[in-house]
């Protein structure tokens, strides 16, 4: 069960995040649609990951994942503070702490 958890936690957060970068293509122009283009690239990289920590139950695959998007969510957080934007702050400083609390219980359960 702390892995299942931990592997769907970690799989929102990636999802949440490419949902992010696909609304930063759609909205962006010039420059800022160059780095949307990368910010993407890497979101469906880390979403891809997630999935195949679902599929493949390999523990070391998620811990590795989980942290990465444990990471993530923490600069996210750090950059809602940077623009003022309450919802772009608590949303992922709260999902890293869900997906961290996940990842201690899978690593100890």
């Amino acid at each position: 069960m702390p892995y299942l958890v931990c592997a769907i936690i970690t799989a929102i957060s990636a999802a949440v995040s490419f949902g992010y970068s696909i609304a930063a293509l759609r909205t962006a122009g010039g420059e800022a649609k160059t780095l949307a283009l990368y910010a993407g690239g890497r979101s469906a990289a880390l979403l891809l990951g997630a999935i195949a920590a679902l599929v493949l139950q390999q523990a070391g695959w998620l811990f590795a994942i989980a942290t990465m998007m444990i990471i993530v969510q923490a600069f996210d957080a750090y950059i809602g503070t940077t623009i003022k934007d309450r919802l772009k702050t608590f949303g992922p400083a709260l999902t890293a702490l869900f997906n961290l609390a996940a990842l201690i219980w899978a690593i100890l359960g």
